[in-house]
C-alpha cells in the first residue's frame, strides 16, 4: 500500500510538473518593462486575457533600449508582444521587427484615439504627460506653474530635477518657447542653457525620480504623470501643473513581433488592452490617460493633469513631439544635453 502511495505521489508529481511546462511553453510571452508597468500589464490586462482564454501571461522585462538592442540580435522573436514608447516603436518598425497590425482583428481599434494610432505597426496602450511636479509645501506662495517659462524663475535655483536618459521633453519645450519646436530644436538651445543654474539632480529611472522629489531633495521635477499621481496616493504632497503651452505627451505602445508563432492570441491580448472596461480599470488604477474614447473616468481622475477625456484636450493641453523625429534625434538631443547642461 506505502508502495502504490508513493508511486501515485510521484506520478501526480510529474503530471504537475508536466501541466507546468506545458504553461510555459503555451504561454503568451509580452516583453515590458519591470515594476510598476510590469504589474499595471498582468492585473489589467494579462489576467483578463488569461480568464477569457484559459492561455497564460509570461513576462520578460527590461529598459526599453535593453530589450530593443536584444531584439535586433535575435533570430526568433523572445516575445509575441512588445511594449515600447512610442518613439522607440518607430526604432522596431525600422529595424523590421514588429508585424503590420490587421486592425480588422482589433474591433475595439475603433475607439482609439487618432494620438493612439502612432503607426500600422504600433498602437497605444495609455497615454501620460511629462509636465512640472512640484511640492507646494516647499515652494515660496510667490512661485506658480501657470507656464513652462516659470522654471526659469531665479527663486527656483538648484531646486529642479529631470531626467538624464531622455531630454526630449526640455528640448521641446526650449525651442517652443524661443519660437521654433522640435525639429528646429536648435533655437531653443541659449534658452536650455539659461536654465542650467536652476538644475539641482538629473535623475536616471522612475525610483530615482519619486524619491528627489519625494524626499525633498528637488521639490521641483520634470516628471512623468503617471509617477505624481503614484507619489501623491501614498501621501506625498505633489501636484502636477498643465502649462498654458500644454504639456508633452507621452504614449506607451504594444506592438506583436515579427515571427511570433502566436499572432491570433496576440490580437486577442491587443483588443482585450482596447476594451473600455480595461482601459476605465487602467486609469482608476495608474491616473494614465485612456487611449479609447468610451472608457470610464471617475470625476475625480478626470480633474487630473493629463488624463484625457475629450478630443479638445488631446488637441490643446498636449505638446506633441513627432515620433519618427524623436527616436532619429535623441541620441543627438541626449549628447547635447549632457555636455552642455549636464557637465
Amino acid at each position: 500500500m506505502i508502495r502504490k502511495l508513493l508511486t501515485l505521489c510521484a506520478l501526480t508529481a510529474a503530471m504537475a510538473a508536466g501541466s507546468s511546462a506545458w504553461a510555459q511553453d503555451n504561454a503568451l510571452v509580452v516583453s515590458t518593462w519591470g515594476g510598476s508597468f510590469r504589474d499595471l500589464i498582468d492585473e489589467n490586462i494579462g489576467r483578463e486575457f488569461t480568464k477569457q482564454t484559459g492561455v497564460p501571461v509570461k513576462y520578460v522585462t527590461g529598459g526599453t533600449i535593453d530589450r530593443l538592442n536584444k531584439a535586433k540580435l535575435t533570430t526568433k522573436p523572445e516575445s509575441d508582444i512588445t511594449f515600447t514608447t512610442s518613439h522607440v516603436g518607430w526604432l522596431y518598425v525600422s529595424s523590421n521587427l514588429f508585424e503590420q497590425l490587421d486592425t480588422s482583428k482589433i474591433p475595439n481599434f475603433s475607439h482609439l484615439v487618432d494620438r493612439a494610432k502612432i503607426s500600422p505597426y504600433h498602437i497605444g496602450s495609455w497615454a501620460y504627460i511629462y509636465s512640472i511636479g512640484y511640492r507646494p509645501d516647499l515652494m515660496p506662495p510667490s512661485v506658480k506653474f501657470e507656464s513652462w517659462n516659470d522654471l526659469w524663475n531665479p527663486a527656483l535655483k538648484g531646486k529642479i530635477s529631470a531626467p538624464d536618459f531622455d531630454p526630449s521633453h526640455l528640448i521641446a519645450v526650449s525651442a517652443m518657447l524661443s519660437g521654433g519646436d522640435a525639429r528646429t530644436w536648435e533655437k531653443g538651445q541659449e534658452k536650455l542653457k539659461a536654465l542650467k543654474p536652476n538644475f539641482k539632480a538629473f535623475y536616471t529611472n522612475d525610483a530615482n525620480a519619486q524619491q528627489l522629489i519625494a524626499t525633498g531633495e528637488t521639490p521641483v521635477e520634470v516628471i512623468l504623470s503617471m509617477n505624481a499621481y503614484h507619489m501623491a496616493g501614498q501621501g506625498v504632497p505633489i501636484k502636477v501643473a498643465m502649462p498654458k503651452e500644454g504639456a508633452v505627451l507621452g504614449v506607451d505602445t504594444m506592438a506583436i513581433m515579427k515571427g511570433s508563432s502566436k499572432t491570433e492570441l496576440a490580437y486577442k491580448f491587443l483588443n482585450i488592452a482596447l476594451s473600455a472596461d480595461v482601459q476605465s480599470k487602467i486609469v482608476a488604477s495608474k491616473k494614465a490617460s485612456p487611449v479609447v474614447d468610451n472608457a470610464t473616468v471617475s470625476a475625480e481622475d478626470a480633474k487630473l493633469p493629463g488624463v484625457f477625456t475629450t478630443k479638445e484636450q488631446w488637441d490643446t493641453q498636449t505638446i506633441v513631439i513627432d515620433n519618427k523625429l524623436r527616436a532619429e534625434k535623441t541620441a543627438e538631443w541626449r549628447k547635447w544635453f549632457t555636455e552642455n547642461i549636464m557637465n
